[in-house]
């Protein structure tokens, strides 16, 4: 196997910016013409759309797009009954590789947020184009891998990735670290989005199908809300940071779990608050745009 047999991009990337005028600086130096994720990046540090997940005395931010990609692959991981460090390598695999983007391009024929190669086994471009079917082929590889466990995330992501950088891995640790605590049910209230105002009515039945799809769990449907039955409050807590991420690409407007709500009009959307119609303890409520 070469350095890249599993490797997709394998080009060093850089951490975000943290400071806006360091952004701004940047792109005037690459001659005012921004990549459309630095713009995105831009967009929501001066008040636009945003999505945070703070645990363990840490705030991570994305776009709601990278944030879907991340809730999904912490949720399968949860789904396949991994500990949340599963979820924390995937989700700083996948920032390295991708910075948590779909990709339809990459190195050589390297495709998707892990950029796997078809060439190389992974599966074929259009299954790899496929959020959940790359994210579960990066959990068969890592899983087939004694001792994966107990490996640091720059040994145990090179394994699956074999990447040229493999010490990249470890700039994203906290970031998946962040995510995949919050996403798998562990600092409830954890998941929040600045999002503007849905564009199109949301599909309770689609949702439904991503719900059993990614989280196993069932739910049951009243006009446009969403109901799940948790089977512990952690459990419930796991929908409701998944519902969050996924908020804007399913026209959601908010999520109860048991006293608090997210809501994505009206107060302050990067905070949950007490729920004027609390739901049962381990109960999630989520109700779509019309």
């Amino acid at each position: 196997m070469t350095e890249h047999d599993r490797a997709g991009d394998a080009r060093p990337r850089s951490p975000w910016p943290r400071v806006v005028a360091g952004v701004v600086a940047l792109g005037l130096v690459a001659g005012g013409t921004w990549a459309w994720t630095e713009r995105d990046r831009l967009r929501f540090l001066v008040g636009g759309e945003e999505c945070r997940a703070t645990a363990l005395g840490e705030d991570v931010s994305f776009t709601p797009d990278q944030m879907n990609h991340a809730s999904t692959i912490v949720a399968l991981g949860m789904r396949r009954d991994l500990p949340a460090r599963a979820g924390s390598i995937a989700v700083a695999t996948a920032i390295q590789e991708s910075k948590l983007r779909n990709l339809t391009y990459g190195d050589r024929d390297s495709v998707g947020l892990f950029q796997q190669r078809p060439s190389q086994g992974w599966g074929s471009v259009e299954q790899l184009q496929d959020p959940v079917y790359a994210t579960n082929a990066f959990y068969d590889e890592l899983t087939a891998i004694d001792g994966w466990q107990d490996m640091r995330v720059t040994e145990i992501a090179q394994r699956v990735q074999r990447s040229a950088y493999p010490e990249a891995y470890a700039d994203h640790e906290h970031e998946g670290r962040t995510i995949a605590s919050v996403v798998a049910g562990h600092s409830p209230a954890g998941m929040a989005c600045r999002l503007d105002a849905p564009s199109e009515p949301g599909r309770p039945d689609l949702l439904v199908a991503a719900l059993r799809e990614q989280t196993g769990q069932r739910a049951s449907i009243s006009g446009d809300t969403v109901e799940v039955t948790a089977s512990d409050e952690r459990h419930a807590w796991a929908v409701g940071a998944w519902a969050v991420a996924q908020a804007e690409a399913r026209s959601i407007t908010s999520v109860t779990v048991g006293g608090r709500t997210w809501s994505r009009g009206g107060g302050d959307p990067m905070s949950w608050a007490d729920a004027d119609d609390p739901a049962p303890s381990g109960r999630v409520v989520i109700t779509l745009h019309r």
